[in-house]
């Protein structure tokens, strides 16, 4: 059986306790939270994937924390790596030789503009065994992040500032405005948390989200998906299409901002311990 390509609007055995609207595979967090809170069992003489975190733009690796923590308690080595949001072509290159330098399976996962990364990092990687995407651009080739987001708030809420390239010449660097970011960004949060998170945000520039995407790597490698059911960043209906057309196997997160990673990781690590099993043999 081809698991990449069955049941792409699959509820994920151990991801949640789903909701009247199964068939479309919607989660609550509160449900997710349930299901994966106990440890989840793994077969006798496999070793487990080093699972590779990679965050997005106006965020960074601490984000991770909380799905960390719960897939080392699973025995699951974990890197969080620290994404540069410098340029698409120059950040997948620095993900691919993290990659290189990791022994046995990996299980690949991003976030947001994260997700454009791992697509192009991972192309001919065989180590990689399944990618998981939260919320994140799947990007075709000649795909930008820009182009994928159409319809999201992002652009509106973005500040420019113009920031001098090696070598000569300049970028622009993007950032969200601290009073639209909790909006835009994490809803789930208070005021204060958000105001906190807007000051300690990553810049991308602009390069990166109009960078034209490579060769994906979802074309030969199995993909998962987290739709964020009320995202303001990018389209829930962009993310639907990114992942039927990638042949993810999906959940929706009922009413889920954009950066849930940070806020419900229980939804996360179900949907990374179900690529880790599915692939396991």
């Amino acid at each position: 059986m081809n698991i990449h390509r069955t049941s792409r609007r699959t509820v994920l055995t151990g991801l949640a306790t789903v909701s009247a609207a199964a068939g479309l595979g919607i989660v609550t967090p509160a449900a997710a939270a349930q299901a994966a809170s106990s440890t989840s069992t793994w077969p006798a003489g496999v070793n487990r994937p080093t699972v590779v975190l990679v965050h997005g733009a106006f965020a960074d690796a601490s984000g991770w924390t909380g799905v960390v923590q719960r897939m080392q308690d699973d025995g699951f080595p974990v890197v969080a790596v620290a994404n540069p949001l410098r340029a698409l072509a120059g950040d997948a290159e620095y993900l691919a030789a993290v990659l290189a330098s990791i022994t046995g399976p990996i299980i690949l996962v991003g976030h947001s503009y994260g997700g454009a990364v791992i697509t192009n990092a991972a192309t001919g990687n065989l180590n990689v065994k399944a990618l998981v995407y939260i919320a994140a651009f799947a990007p075709d080739e000649g795909e930008s992040a820009f182009a994928l987001s159409a319809g999201g708030t992002l652009q509106d809420v973005v500040t420019s500032v113009q920031i001098p390239i090696a070598g000569g010449g300049t970028d622009v660097e993007l950032s969200i405005r601290p009073q639209e970011f909790r909006k835009a960004f994490i809803s789930e949060v208070g005021p204060a948390t958000a105001l906190a998170m807007a000051a300690t945000q990553r810049p991308i520039t602009l390069t990166a989200l109009a960078s034209p995407s490579g060769t994906p790597a979802w074309r030969s490698i199995p993909s998962w998906y987290a739709v964020s059911g009320a995202d303001q960043a990018i389209p829930p209906a962009s993310q639907r299409a990114m992942a039927k057309r990638a042949g993810s196997r999906t959940v929706e997160v009922a009413g889920a901002s954009h950066a849930y990673f940070v806020t419900h990781p229980n939804l996360v690590v179900g949907l990374v311990r179900a690529a880790a099993h599915a692939t396991a043999a």
